[in-house]
Order: structure tokens, then C-alpha cells, then sequence
């Protein structure tokens, strides 16, 4: 099925999962399948341990699937990763490359979103730069970065005020502390442990998903 958005930036929205790390494929996309049936709306295919062919094999796998469920699919850190299984965009660290570099390998129709840790004049400078999201985090503590620097909710009510793409809320976030978030301006909620550690991971992310009905 083939996905429809009016404009990328359109697509950040509701839940945004990023995969665990899974030298398992056939276990890694039973669990997004899941994820996916829970209402996720934009998967971020990342993975810290696999070789450049299995980050292949699992990217273009992790492309049909999402398809599928008209689900937008990121890809972390790598822009050419991204244009060899035509996903919908990337997504960039503080080390992995500036936004015009990934505009150029990937054109002006896809997204790249860009982490702010809890900076905004970093959101800042990546919209100058034409990034189509951003990110802020973490707000809770996070079991996959523990270390991660903190923001807080008064940024994002800032950063949502002064800046108009959409805004992507990550670290720690549950069903249970991710309501704040939603209402101070986030229009993602970025999950991985939430989801992908839960004993029904359907469920898990109906749950996250309630949070932006109400």
C-alpha cells in the first residue's frame, strides 16, 4: 500500500518507536509488527550492532513493513542507508553530519529531523538549516542513555512556541509520565523500552498512543 502524505513533515506524529538493537530479524519485525498494529506512526530503524548487511537487509525489510501499515520509516544517522531502501527520511546526531550534507544525498522531499539534547539554539540553527523536525531530550530517565543530558518541560513549551516544525519528545517517556509532554507541545512521543520491552507490545502502544486523544 502505497503511503500518503501531504507534506513529510506531516508524517511526525503520535508514536515515533525506534527499534532495539537486534541481530534477530525475523525477531525484529514480529515486534515492530506489533508496534505497528499499536498505532505506531513513524518507525526510526536503528540498530548500533549490526554490519552494514544486516542494517541493509533489516532496513528494506523494516521499509515493506511499514509501508504496509502507511507508517513513515526514519533511518538513524545514515542518509544513504536511507535512499537505498527509500525511506522517508533521516535522522541526525550531534556527530552524524549537518543537514545540508543529507539534503543532498537524500532531495528535497524527505525528512530529516535533527536531536537538540536540550538546547534549543541547536533547534534553532537546524530549522535555519531546513530540517524538517527536531528533538528534545531526555525528559525522563532513560535506560538506553542513561546519561543523556535532561531537558525539561519549559523548554518545549518554549521551543514550541518559537518553532513551527514539528517537535519530537524523547528519554524515558511511558503511558504513564508522557501526558506532560504531549500537553507542552510535543507532537512525537519517542519510545523504545516502552514499547519493545513489554510483555504485549500492542497494548504498550495503544497506551502511548491514548495520550494524544485526549
Amino acid at each position: 500500500m502505497a503511503q500518503k502524505m501531504a507534506h513529510p513533515s506531516h508524517a511526525i506524529k503520535g508514536v515515533y518507536a525506534l527499534t532495539p538493537d537486534s541481530m534477530d530479524t525475523e525477531e525484529l519485525l514480529l515486534r515492530t509488527r506489533q508496534a505497528l498494529k499499536g498505532g505506531v506512526q513513524v518507525l526510526q530503524y536503528r540498530n548500533k550492532l549490526a554490519d552494514p548487511a544486516l542494517r541493509l537487509a533489516q532496513a528494506q525489510a523494516l521499509r515493506t513493513l511499514t509501508q504496509a501499515f502507511e507508517a513513515a520509516l526514519i533511518v538513524n544517522d545514515d542518509a544513504q542507508l536511507a535512499v537505498a531502501v527509500s525511506a522517508d527520511g533521516v535522522h541526525l546526531g550531534e556527530k552524524d553530519g549537518s543537514v545540508s550534507g543529507a539534503r543532498a544525498i537524500l532531495g528535497r522531499n524527505k525528512l530529516i529531523g535533527v536531536s537538540c539534547y536540550n538546547q534549543l539554539q541547536l533547534a534553532r540553527d537546524a530549522v535555519a538549516a531546513g530540517a524538517d523536525y527536531v528533538a528534545f531530550g531526555a525528559f525522563f530517565t532513560s535506560t538506553v542513555k542513561p546519561d543523556a543530558a535532561v531537558a525539561t518541560l519549559d523548554l518545549l513549551r518554549t521551543a514550541r512556541a518559537e518553532i513551527s516544525v514539528p517537535i519530537v519528545a524523547i528519554g524515558g517517556i511511558t503511558a504513564e509520565n508522557g501526558a506532560a509532554l504531549v500537553q507542552a507541545g510535543a507532537d512525537a512521543l519517542a519510545v523504545i523500552s516502552a514499547v519493545f520491552d513489554a510483555a504485549d507490545i500492542q497494548l504498550a502502544t495503544q497506551n502511548v498512543n491514548k495520550l494524544f486523544r485526549k
